[in-house]
């Protein structure tokens, strides 16, 4: 299997590259909010990487960590995820935000992700919980269930996912904060105030 990606990057699209590795370009499908990430074409890129194979396709994704792979590998696992359900989800939030919702059986914040309904939430919890419990527990804040209207209200003001996940996280926690006070705080981080 192909694990690690190193080459010349040669075009950048909504969703994928393309690397051109000793002469020959590789298509490879990354997580939106690492396409960024890559620098300019012609720049030289190195990516990890998972070879989908399926009867009819084979496809190449590619991550700029290894905590994303292998958070992919474990999300693909699930009964009903796919390899781009499981894009979906690493698009709309960090690999640290997603891995402390599916550890904290936080079924609000997934479900605010294209694609992802309560049900298939609901698996991936139950499904990946403990794998995740020992690897993430201590890495990554946990974000409350509480705060998942502050994330939909930035969300319906037009921020991406990601971005009103890591601003209401950013956020000292006091339960004495109303959902007006916690999106306004949230709103001046973003703002950079």
């Amino acid at each position: 299997m192909i694990a690690t990606l190193e080459g010349t990057l040669e075009y950048r699209g909504a969703d994928s590259v393309i690397v051109k590795v000793g002469g020959v370009g590789v298509r490879v499908y990354l997580p939106r909010s690492d396409l960024p990430k890559l620098g300019n074409i012609g720049d030289k890129v190195s990516l990890y990487t998972h070879l989908h194979v399926r009867e009819d396709n084979l496809s190449l994704y590619g991550f700029v960590s290894s905590e994303e792979v292998a958070l992919f590998k474990n999300l693909i696992s699930v009964s009903g995820i796919g390899p781009k359900v499981a894009m979906s989800l690493l698009s709309g939030l960090s690999v640290e935000q997603l891995a402390t919702a599916i550890v904290g059986g936080n079924i609000d914040l997934i479900t605010q992700v294209p694609g992802v309904g309560k049900k298939l939430a609901s698996r991936l919890i139950v499904d990946l919980k403990s794998k995740l419990e020992q690897e993430w527990k201590e890495t990554a804040a946990p974000l409350a269930p509480e705060d998942s209207d502050a994330i939909a209200a930035l969300t319906s003001l037009g921020y991406s996912l990601r971005e009103a996940t890591q601003a209401v996280s950013s956020i000292p926690d006091s339960p004495k904060l109303s959902l007006e006070e916690k999106v306004r705080a949230a709103l001046q981080r973003l703002s950079g105030g």
